[in-house]
């Protein structure tokens, strides 16, 4: 796990890997403005890491609000820790996703902040206006724009698994190239949103016409290296995902010829959308 500074947020980088599929980036960001906000709060079983890379930030006690994308696990792995080690942060969330998040944790009711998307929290300096991103794996899910530095998150939109943890971690997405982005994308789109392969593709494109009228300059997904000026190619990609297929991975009877010894490892790994 490590920390890349781009402008005025910093992006706390990690990655998995995904038999089969590559290396997922997991991210999470914290805005360095006057009131700080920290968006998402890594993975569980690298708990202490986050709050390390955290630290190197900013004192988690300066963090004034924790804006949690969507209440995944990887999202929200240290939540509770921030909230204690942060105790002037309010938590930003939608009624449904607060309800669900209730089930796991006792959240005092003063600490969260409802918002909708469409409407905006604001930070001091600026205001970050919530949007549902058109790609998601749960109705939950808010991302945000911030119009005074052109930033867009959002959320897992736009993800998906790189060949290898170098290339997860690489600090733009230009540095890979544009076909094989395309793919992971595409099959991510299958395994992460697979509604949209059914979805009406007018109707699903009128779901990021307002991402073509805000013309973000950086793009900022939780599961995707930094991408920079890559905005029509991303649109693209939208465009394209109603003509995706569903993700079917290996079955039972694959795990147990692997196990057995009777196909080589790597062999079982491969998919038919592998990248």
């Amino acid at each position: 796990m490590h920390v890349q500074q781009i402008d005025d947020v910093s992006v706390i980088r990690d990655a998995v890997e995904i038999p089969g599929l590559g290396a997922l980036p997991i991210n999470a960001f914290v805005i360095r403005g006057e009131q700080p906000v920290l968006v998402d709060t890594g993975r569980p079983v690298k708990n202490g890491a986050f709050l390390e890379a955290l630290g190197s930030v900013l004192d988690p006690a300066d963090i004034r609000w924790i804006w949690i994308t969507h209440p995944d696990r990887d999202h929200m792995g240290a939540l509770m820790d921030v909230l204690r080690l942060a105790p002037q942060a309010r938590l930003v969330t939608n009624y449904a996703a607060f309800g669900y998040m209730s089930v796991e944790f006792d959240i005092p009711l003063p600490r969260i902040y409802l918002l909708n998307p469409g409407q905006a929290l604001d930070v001091g300096d600026r205001k970050l206006q919530a949007f549902r991103p058109p790609l998601y794996d749960s109705p939950l899910t808010m991302g945000f724009y911030d119009s005074s530095t052109g930033t867009c998150i959002s959320s897992d939109c736009f993800g998906g698994p790189m060949p290898t943890l170098d290339t997860a971690n690489v600090d733009d997405l230009s540095e890979i190239d544009p076909a094989t982005v395309r793919a992971a994308q595409l099959m991510w789109a299958g395994v992460d949103s697979p509604w949209v392969c059914s979805a009406d593709p007018a109707k699903f494109a009128a779901t990021y016409d307002h991402l073509g009228e805000f013309k973000p300059e950086l793009v900022l997904s939780t599961h995707l290296p930094p991408a920079r000026g890559q905005l029509d190619n991303l649109l693209d990609m939208l465009a394209e995902a109603p003509q995706t297929t569903d993700f079917v991975g290996p079955d039972q009877a694959t795990l147990e010829a692997m196990l057995a010894g009777a196909i080589p490892e790597q062999a079982a790994e491969k998919t038919p959308a592998g990248i």
